[in-house]
């Protein structure tokens, strides 16, 4: 592809300076407005023409017609050079002739070299063919500077005619080789077919991202043209000579490209990485408005030649890499047709547009040309507003091809949408009973008045949870409304609803709270005795008087003696009540009561003690919840107990997290812990978290940052710290690159090397390797995941996790969508840290050559004892498991200070590994 373009440059840059030379020389510049429109009225027909074809033949055959027509046209220039037979008519005709030469046949060029390369591979190849182009550009130029003086005019004209027929055979081998490969794997890429034809305009029309393109196409031919003809008209009355004007020309033409190149090779790629696509189309108008500003103040030839170098060489390094790259994230099928019609027809509209404004403003108002500068600094002003909307419809066109390729569910959250006062209304009247119950809850400290007959008609509903619901919400209402109704719950049988009403009557009532104690205690009802006895510790807990006055401990060791004695034959409904009434009378020799359920084969029973053992807010009791929390059943009342306790638990699982104390499968819900407490000082024991040497510690620490920050977008979030620790989990992610390679390398080659003698000990320290491989491979994944968590925290949530399920996509091109997205997305430091590695990991760049990550593998002898010192327990099984199945003496002082561990499956298995080691040892040296 390189040598195709710098053919195809080389051309260029032989028959431009030729044929403008003798345009300029014999019509002059007052001609080139005229040229200019001229250039747009062909362009626009044979875009016409253009499109048609590209419709009914395939773009090889286009391509390879389209070098055929202009070969033979230049041949035969080259034939009336010879016999002098030019006239105006003639040189009017090749000027417009090499215009669409320049624009067609590159822009076929770029659409081709977009269907071999994806948004990844684009960006590191775009530069270096990018190069090819300008190489062509100085050989071209000084190979005209050579043959013309010798030959004549004629002759280049001919050569550069050959040299376009060299540019077939390179096509149909490119085709061959890439394209044709590619052909099914694209139009399956295809996110929309075309069932009629859609005109281009009408494809750049509806889509904003190729409108913003098109527009600063548009503009910057506008502004070159400007340039070209105040160089050209400025050049032309210091230098009449015809002969050393066209010397004059390829000698500033081929410099334009010498820098072009420089720039191309040792700053065009740079500057892509660091700035992005987007942003490096600001640096050409930013430097030719640098330039008009010296040419007000020094109106001479030589701040021109600046200007025009600052329009040559730019144009064909940063800023054509730049547009080339920002049309990659369009779908082919819109790119092929949109493609050609910019660089077409919007590019010659562009040059009659400029035409029209030398015609109309400069001739017609009699202006000096150096005023052209003034129209030129407003075109550039327009240039960056458009490179500004162009980022943004560029960073959402990758967004919207990820979105496509990706099932929704992945991606929606599912958001509640309220309904209006008259929906609500019905669900309460006519719902089902999880309908009412969601929007009860929903409902919580809305004190709407429309809703409270239909909330009082609910204590009527057949299902005491409605009931029970139903009564919690009347707390927000007047006091004392629905007492006679819900006073009349009390004799139902269900322990829940009969507490409910006492504690309603109780509490939100006018009624005497001391007779209603007296009457409720008394009763021969138990579901009412016990009820009344819980509101009872409830109300003590904040007054002595009360408790002492209807003997709270004595009925509590009444009933507790009475429960032991009956047995089986109490129901669990009253054990539960009465766990919680021992946990609201805070009296520490009956806690043994709740402890003693722990172990109940009754889920109910157990749920409940964990419950009353969070309101004792006992110490002792901090453990056992702390188990609680690997069970699924019983996690997230585990949770809701240990807030009770409030924020000072944070510091106690820190220490205990800290001495690896805790077990894997506890680790991982500490986090949701101190989320509950959704404060300034949960997020900075999260903070604290997330620099934990245990993978899963980190990455449950991130997704509970995230829950806190998505219901508190106020929550500040210290970026600098968040900005160290991203950079330090990309170091974990780094390390589990390098260290996975370095033992599938030892793997392999284990395997490799095995043979019907291997005995019993190779086969257990294989099977080891690939458990530690599995161990790391997960660790890998949440490593990701974790740093994409994090992510989440510094950029917008919803384009961080657009880019993740992309990435987790099972199309090779999603996931380069993605990656670039990530590109444009991410600053300039976390960029060049993470985005190598994620390219290796997820593109796998041993087989698609597409990141710059270098793996640094290392020996199992220095890779294990990495592992053991900077993971968590889990890791340091699975390294001790495979040390174990060695003889390598180097280790044992490694796993000593093992044996003193605070996990004791660690400590266990550092026995194992030292016993394994020194018997294989021994076996060793015996054999």
């Amino acid at each position: 592809m390189q040598l195709y373009i710098f053919l195809l440059i080389t051309v260029l840059l032989m028959v431009k300076p030729t044929i403008n030379a003798l345009f300029l020389s014999k019509l002059g510049a007052d001609h080139l407005p005229y040229a200019y429109l001229l250039v747009a009225l062909i362009a626009v027909v044979t875009s016409y023409f253009y499109n048609r074809a590209v419709k009914k033949y395939s773009l090889k055959k286009i391509t390879t017609s389209t070098l055929l027509f202009f070969s033979a046209s230049f041949m035969l220039l080259s034939f009336l050079m010879y016999y002098s037979l030019s006239n105006d008519f003639i040189l009017y005709s090749y000027y417009l002739s090499v215009s669409l030469f320049a624009v067609l046949v590159t822009s076929q060029f770029w659409i081709i070299a977009n269907m071999v390369f994806n948004a990844r591979e684009a960006k590191r190849l775009f530069g270096f063919i990018g190069a090819g182009a300008i190489a062509g550009g100085i050989f071209g130029g000084y190979i005209t500077s050579i043959i013309a003086p010798l030959f004549g005019n004629r002759v280049v004209i001919l050569i550069a005619a050959l040299l376009i027929l060299f540019c077939i055979p390179i096509l149909n081998t490119a085709w061959k080789m890439r394209i044709r490969k590619l052909s099914t794997y694209i139009i399956n890429q295809r996110k929309t077919k075309e069932t009629e034809f859609t005109p281009a305009y009408k494809l750049i029309i509806r889509s904003k991202h190729l409108t913003y393109l098109a527009a600063i196409v548009g503009v910057g031919v506008v502004m070159a043209k400007l340039v070209d003809f105040q160089f050209s008209d400025f050049a032309n009355r210091a230098i009449p000579d015809s002969d050393e004007l066209a010397s004059f020309f390829g000698f500033w033409f081929s410099s334009f490209n010498v820098i072009a190149l420089l720039i191309q090779l040792f700053l065009t790629n740079r500057l892509l990485a660091w700035l992005g696509v987007t942003s490096n189309l600001l640096i050409l108008p930013l430097g030719i408005a640098l330039g008009c500003l010296l040419f007000l103040t020094f109106p001479e030839l030589w701040v021109l030649v600046i200007i025009k170098g600052m329009d040559g060489s730019f144009k064909q390094s940063i800023n054509k890499a730049g547009i080339e790259l920002s049309i990659l994230p369009i779908p082919s099928h819109v790119k092929n047709e949109a493609k050609s019609f910019i660089d077409v027809v919007v590019d010659s509209i562009a040059t009659g547009f400029a035409g029209l404004l030398l015609i109309f403003v400069i001739k017609r108002l009699e202006l000096s040309t150096s005023y052209i500068t003034v129209i030129i600094l407003l075109v550039l002003f327009v240039w960056m507003v458009l490179v500004y909307k162009l980022r943004e419809a560029y960073f959402e066109s990758f967004r919207t091809n990820i979105h496509r390729s990706l099932d929704t569910n992945e991606l929606q959250q599912h958001k509640f949408q309220k309904s209006s006062i008259s929906e609500n209304i019905k669900i309460l009247k006519n719902g089902n009973e999880s309908q009412i119950l969601a929007l009860l809850e929903r409902l919580r400290d809305v004190k709407f008045s429309a809703f409270e007959p239909h909330i009082i008609n609910l204590l009527d509903h057949p299902t005491h949870k409605i009931k029970v619901a139903a009564i919690e919400r009347l707390y927000d209402f007047r006091k004392g409304t629905a007492a006679e109704k819900i006073k009349k719950l009390i004799k139902e049988k269900d322990d829940e609803l009969v507490f409910k009403a006492i504690e309603y009557l109780i509490t939100h009532t006018n009624i005497d709270d001391i007779k209603l104690y007296e009457t409720y205690l008394e009763s021969s009802s138990t579901y009412i005795a016990n009820a009344a006895l819980l509101c009872l510790a409830k109300a003590a807990s904040e007054n002595d008087k009360l408790a002492t006055k209807f003997k709270l401990h004595e009925r509590i060791e009444k009933k507790i003696s009475t429960f032991i004695e009956a047995g089986d034959v109490i129901r669990k409904q009253e054990v539960a009540e009465l766990m919680m009434t021992v946990a609201y009378a805070k009296e520490l020799k009956f806690y043994s009561f709740i402890s003693a359920n722990f172990n109940n084969k009754s889920n109910y029973i157990v749920k409940h003690a964990i419950k009353a053992a969070g309101v004792t807010n006992h110490a002792p009791f901090i453990e056992p919840l702390i188990a609680f929390l690997a069970i699924k059943k019983y996690n997230l009342r585990a949770k809701k107990a240990l807030k009770n306790y409030g924020e000072t638990i944070s510091k106690t699982i820190l220490e205990m997290d800290t001495s690896q104390y805790l077990n894997d499968d506890v680790r991982r819900h500490i986090p949701g812990v101190i989320e509950s407490f959704k404060n300034r000082n949960a997020i900075k024991v999260l903070m604290r978290l997330l620099k934990s040497k245990d993978f899963v510690i980190r990455l449950e620490a991130a997704k509970s940052l995230n829950k806190i920050k998505s219901k508190f977008p106020q929550a500040s979030l210290d970026q600098r710290s968040l900005t160290k620790i991203i950079l330090r989990e990309s170091t974990y992610y780094k390390n589990s690159i390098n260290t996975l390679a370095s033992l599938k390398a030892a793997a392999s080659k284990a395997a490799a090397i095995e043979t019907e003698t291997t005995d019993d000990l190779q086969v257990d320290l294989l099977v080891a390797r690939e458990s530690l491989i599995d161990v790391l491979e997960l660790q890998l994944e949440q490593s990701l995941e974790c740093v994409f968590k994090l992510l989440s925290l510094k950029y917008d949530h919803s384009d961080i996790q657009t880019a993740y399920f992309g990435l987790k996509s099972e199309e090779k091109e999603v996931k380069i969508n993605a990656i670039e997205f990530l590109d444009n997305l991410l600053k300039s430091k976390l960029k060049s840290t993470m985005l190598p590695m994620i390219e290796y990991h997820i593109i796998d760049s041993d087989t698609y050559h597409i990141s710059s990550f270098e793996v640094k593998p290392m020996l199992e002898t220095r890779a294990l004892p990495l592992l053991l010192k900077n993971r968590g327990s889990k890791m340091k099984l699975a390294v001790l498991n495979v040390m174990m199945h060695t003889s390598e003496m180097r280790y044992i002082k490694l796993i000593m200070p093992l044996l003193k561990h605070r996990n004791k499956k660690v400590r266990l298995f550092a026995k194992y590994a030292l016993d394994g080691i020194r018997a294989n040892k021994k076996a060793l040296t015996l054999q």
